[in-house]
């Protein structure tokens, strides 16, 4: 089965996090998130105050999965949210996941100031998007869209809250394929005309 790493931290923005985890379990794929923790976290802390203040328990803490991830699973998801990012981006594990997971072939999702992880692990300068509020600290290094959602080879990045939802549908699609996606996208109800 088609299994997916979605990262969560204290100030992961919840709609990012939500979206993406549900909309991929919907399309067939099996998630696993996993806290990273922060400089404030107790050892062990396996619970993340999303910025909005929604508490989630995630499945597992990073350091249990770190060592299989790259085996494991077929993407690494990195969602946004000030706070959150940062500790992500900051990470030296996920730094190192992010390189991983493209060197095997393997889809790296990243949204909002998730993107930051783009930079902070070191990626050669290719197309990507990000939140407006951390374009500055990403334009320098890689061809900036500000379009949705952002494809090169295996990354995939997009822009924010509004955005989460062609986000994981893309994820989808490229998981498992249009099928998959359609069946996803039907049951949703999105509104007549809605673009993505």
């Amino acid at each position: 089965m088609t299994s997916a790493l979605i990262l969560i931290a204290n100030g992961t923005e919840e709609m990012e996090f939500t979206i993406t985890y549900d909309t991929l379990v919907r399309g067939g794929v099996s998630c696993t998130s996993a806290f990273v923790p922060d400089s404030e976290s107790s050892p062990g802390e396996n619970k993340a105050k999303c910025s909005r203040g929604l508490v989630v328990t995630p499945d597992t803490i990073l350091a249990s999965v770190e060592n299989s991830a790259v085996a494991d699973y077929d993407l690494l998801v990195i969602p946004g949210g000030a706070k959150g990012a940062e500790t992500m981006s900051g990470s030296a594990v996920v730094q190192a996941l992010v390189r991983d997971f493209l060197y095997k072939q393997k889809y790296v999702g990243m949204i909002c100031a998730g993107s930051l992880a783009a930079k902070t692990a070191k990626l050669p300068r290719q197309p990507l998007t990000s939140h407006p509020s951390v374009k500055e600290a990403l334009e320098q290094d890689f061809e900036y869209s500000e379009d949705p959602v952002v494809l090169s080879g295996k990354l995939i990045t997009s822009r924010g809250p509004g955005t989460a939802f062609p986000f994981a549908l893309t994820l989808v699609e490229l998981l498992c394929g249009k099928e998959a996606r359609d069946s996803v996208y039907g049951p949703m109800v999105f509104p007549p005309g809605t673009p993505w």
